[in-house]
C-alpha cells in the first residue's frame, strides 16, 4: 500500500488527506455481504487540499463543481468483495479523476481553408451523379 496517490507529473496526495469510511456493500452476495464492512468511502478535501499547487486546485474546483460537495470529492467503491480491492479502486478512481481535471486544457484546432481541386472535385461529382439520376427518370418517357 503506497503512502501518497500519484496525480499528474510532480503533483501526489499523501495519504493523511484522505478520509475513509466502511460500510456493507448493497446488493447479492450472500452472508459474507451481511457481515463484512467491504464498501470503501473516500473523500478528499480538494478545496483545503496543501498538496494541490493553487493553479491545479481552481481547475480541479471549477471542472469538478458537479460532484464537489463543500468542496469535498466523494468516491465510493463497492465493486469488489474484499475491502482492500475496493480501497485501491477508490485511490485509482481518484487519481484518474483528479489528473483529469488538472489536465490542461486541449490546443484550440485551426480551421484549415479546403484545397479549390478538393472542393471542383466533389462538384464534378455532385453534377455526375445528379446527370445519372436525371437519365434514369427521363429514360421511360
Amino acid at each position: 500500500m503506497s503512502d501518497q496517490i500519484h496525480v499528474r507529473g510532480s503533483i501526489s496526495i499523501p495519504e493523511t488527506e484522505l478520509n475513509w469510511r466502511f460500510s456493507r456493500s448493497s446488493g447479492p452476495g450472500g452472508q459474507h455481504v451481511n457481515t463484512s464492512a467491504t464498501a470503501a468511502e473516500l473523500s478528499f478535501d480538494v478545496a483545503a487540499s496543501p498538496s494541490l499547487p493553487e493553479p491545479f486546485k481552481s481547475h480541479a474546483l471549477e471542472r469538478l463543481s458537479g460532484r464537489l460537495v463543500r468542496g469535498v470529492l466523494t468516491i465510493r467503491a463497492e465493486e469488489y468483495r474484499s475491502q482492500l480491492r475496493n480501497r485501491d479502486a477508490a485511490r485509482a478512481r481518484l487519481a484518474a479523476l483528479l489528473a483529469e481535471a488538472t489536465a490542461p486544457p486541449p490546443k484550440k484546432r485551426i480551421p484549415k481553408k479546403i484545397p479549390r481541386g478538393l472542393n471542383e472535385r466533389r462538384l464534378e461529382n455532385k453534377k455526375r451523379r445528379s446527370a445519372v439520376k436525371r437519365q434514369r427518370s427521363h429514360r421511360w418517357d
